[in-house]
């Protein structure tokens, strides 16, 4: 019997102001709490209210037979704890119903996991950790990387730090003539890896409402009949949860959708399982091998890191921060720590990507900036005017040691 195993990614960022230099101190010096409000409050509308209710609604008809899996950033969660208190319940309330499975991940949507010390990255996944267990009392097993960047010394990491499994893309060139339906090991320490059907989680995430397509409308029925059809053990359907209601709008009839496909899964013999009980239940079929200077993820028609350091802008900035990270550690100020574990959300680097066509489009969609020349500019001035408040922090305290 194949299961099906579904992860959703729920995420926003701290976005940051367009930046002049003024009287403010903090974190608001820097990121924009009225816009970042506002944003929240679109989603949760659009999105995360109408979709927890519809999936808990779901979940009350179906017991434990329908399972997913869900892994909220800790910008999202402490976004939920500022601005959306009832969001955060009806996340405690899936996490109360023994159904959903939560994940870990880097706390901030970092790339620190693209540094070549990892002791960052370690930090941001034991932060998640915490967060997660304090705010809805369960303690993740699994681990997904931001925007599910993998290569084998991540994999190495996560093996060490205990986790069952780790998510990947199921990127065509690394499998080859392989199926991303089954279970694989990471090279190197044997941690089991579960790649993602792009096919049919796009099916869903990118194409439901375009009339473009031939499939066009997809319906739950259609999509289970479809999955009925894979072979393999495992068919793990990764999405970003702005799936429903944000990216697919309402009048789609993208909830419809939702709360129909359990039925229509169910009914054609397929099992919803949670990534934990996927690894338990079957064994590696074969080994993934991803060398660090061939990092995949799930971005863009590339699925490597060029989403995020594809151009000098983007590297520029990635580079000052990392180089910068040690003396703001030395100041030992939470604030300013802080700070900097925000600015290397993934986001940031994003929407300073210059590529065309489709992938530019989307780029585009989720930025807040005119250009992605506009966006990298802030990011450097910010980036310029907290890297004289970190060296004016140490200055003192250096005169004070004296």
């Amino acid at each position: 019997m194949t299961s099906v195993c579904i992860y959703y990614e729920i995420h926003q960022p701290h976005r940051l102001r367009w930046f002049w230099p003024d009287n403010g101190t903090g974190f608001n010096r820097y990121f924009d709490e009225q816009k970042n409000r506002e944003i929240f409050e679109k989603v949760a509308n659009r999105c995360y209210r109408p979709a927890n209710n519809t999936l808990l609604d779901a979940i009350d008809a179906h017991g434990d037979e329908l399972k997913f899996s869900v892994s909220i950033t800790g910008t999202l969660l402490n976004q939920c704890e500022q601005w959306g208190e009832d969001v955060l319940d009806t996340f405690r309330q899936m996490a109360d119903s023994g159904c959903v499975e939560f994940l870990d991940e880097t706390n901030y949507h970092s790339l620190a996991g693209l540094f070549e010390d990892k002791d960052e990255f370690i930090e941001q996944i034991k932060e998640h950790h915490d967060l997660v267990s304090d705010l809805l009392g369960v303690k993740p097993q699994i681990f997904r990387n931001t925007e599910l960047l993998y290569n084998n010394s991540i994999a190495k990491i996560v093996s060490e730090l205990g986790y069952k499994a780790i998510l990947a893309e199921g990127v065509e060139h690394l499998l080859g003539l392989r199926s991303p339906n089954h279970v694989y090991k990471a090279k190197g320490c044997n941690i089991p890896v579960l790649m993602r059907n792009f096919e049919l989680s796009d099916d869903i995430g990118y194409r439901f409402s375009a009339r473009w397509w031939s499939e066009y409308p997809l319906t739950a029925d259609k999509w289970a009949s479809w999955a009925s059809e894979v072979e393999g053990d495992t068919i793990n359907i990764f999405m970003d949860y702005e799936t429903f209601g944000e990216h697919q709008w309402k009048e789609t009839g993208i909830f419809q959708f939702l709360l129909a496909l359990p039925d229509e899964v169910i009914q054609r013999g397929l099992t919803f399982n949670v990534p934990s009980e996927v690894v338990d239940m079957y064994k590696p079929v074969d080994e993934i091998d991803v060398g660090d200077f061939s990092t995949i993820s799930w971005a863009d028609m590339e699925r490597d890191t060029s989403a995020w350091l594809g151009n000098d802008m983007q590297r520029r900035c990635f580079e000052e921060m990392k180089l910068l990270g040690p003396y703001v550690k030395r100041t030992g100020d939470d604030e300013l720590i802080r700070i900097w574990k925000h600015l290397l959300t993934s986001d940031h680097y994003y929407y300073m990507c210059t590529k065309s066509l489709a992938d530019g489009d989307v780029h585009s969609y989720f930025s807040i900036h005119s250009s992605p020349f506009d966006a990298a500019v802030n990011f450097m001035s910010v980036l310029m005017d907290f890297k004289a408040r970190v060296f004016k922090k140490l200055n003192k305290m250096d005169q004070c040691d004296a």
